[in-house]
């Protein structure tokens, strides 16, 4: 046998078919897909506004409240947060009869201002702007006494969510370094608002605060003399000036509540100091927007 026949003889594969169009059918199951997506969205978006009413009013019912807000964007396709259109000038706020205030007004927990999404009840509101009404003529009795008295700038008024504030602070003019002694001003003071305070039906809260320094002697710590500084407050209201010891209260805050930050002698004078406070018997919900009535 030659060489030539003994060599082996080579198999040889055919070429591989390859399909170059596999690729339409990864394209057609996607396409299938978000069609049946855009499909489910469009369906949910339909909402039947009857229906919607009806489901609202049961849930008030439900809840007991009889009332559900509901933002007019939500059936009526109003203008919403993710339209991108431009900002008016009332965007991210609160507007009601009161005007206008930022969502977030640094009010905390003690005056929670309504959010833009949320519907408020004119009664509420009138009923807030009454309020401030009352604890404006409150303060105006107070400070047309202190007037006639020469005292006007010794005290700081402020309404806020609580109530009428009265800060008995000046430098030294009502409590010295380290002390909870009334001075004769303070005891002045107290006695020009206690006819207007004893008339009132409020309940009055007395809350005393000190600064950072360092207290030695008879106090321990600034808690002690925060408190005593408060309690002097009430005991004068009671037994001087008649105020009944029902309707009163003290509380002490040490330094834990500072007006003014700082190391220096005005700062320190500041914190030194005893807020007597007129609580605002109106509703929760009223006196939340009472911030809102003050700021309009």
């Amino acid at each position: 046998m030659s060489a030539r026949g003994r060599r082996r003889r080579r198999h040889v594969e055919p070429d591989e078919y390859v399909n170059h169009e596999r690729w339409l059918v990864s394209y057609s199951d996607m396409i299938t897909v978000l069609m049946a997506l855009f499909i489910v969205l469009f369906a949910i978006s339909q909402v039947d506004q009857e229906k919607y009413i009806a489901l609202r009013e049961s849930l008030a019912a439900g809840f007991g409240d009889g009332q559900v807000v509901v933002t007019a964007s939500v059936l009526d396709g109003t203008a919403g947060i993710l339209d991108g259109g431009p900002k008016g000038p009332d965007d991210g706020r609160f507007e009601g009869t009161a005007g206008l205030v930022d969502a977030d007004d640094g009010l905390g927990t003690q005056g929670a201002v309504p959010r833009a999404s949320e519907t408020v009840d004119p009664a509420l509101v009138a009923a807030a702007r009454e309020e401030v009404t009352h604890l404006q003529q409150v303060r105006e009795a107070i400070l047309g006494g202190l007037r006639s008295q020469g005292l006007e700038g010794v005290v700081q008024f402020r309404i806020d969510d609580r109530g009428l504030v009265l800060g008995l602070v000046a430098d030294d003019v009502f409590f010295g370094p380290a002390s909870a002694a009334l001075t004769d001003t303070a005891q002045r003071v107290l006695d020009v608002a206690a006819p207007t305070l004893v008339g009132l039906s409020e309940q009055l809260a007395v809350e005393g605060h000190a600064n950072v320094l360092p207290v030695g002697g008879r106090y321990a710590t600034n808690w002690e003399l925060s408190a005593d500084r408060a309690t002097r407050v009430l005991r004068h209201l009671v037994e001087s000036d008649g105020l009944p010891p029902g309707r009163i209260s003290a509380v002490g805050y040490g330094d834990a509540r500072p007006v003014a930050p700082g190391m220096d002698e005005e700062s320190l004078a500041m914190n030194r100091r005893v807020d007597l406070v007129v609580l605002s018997d109106a509703p929760e919900r009223v006196r939340e927007l009472i911030p809102v009535v003050v700021t309009s």
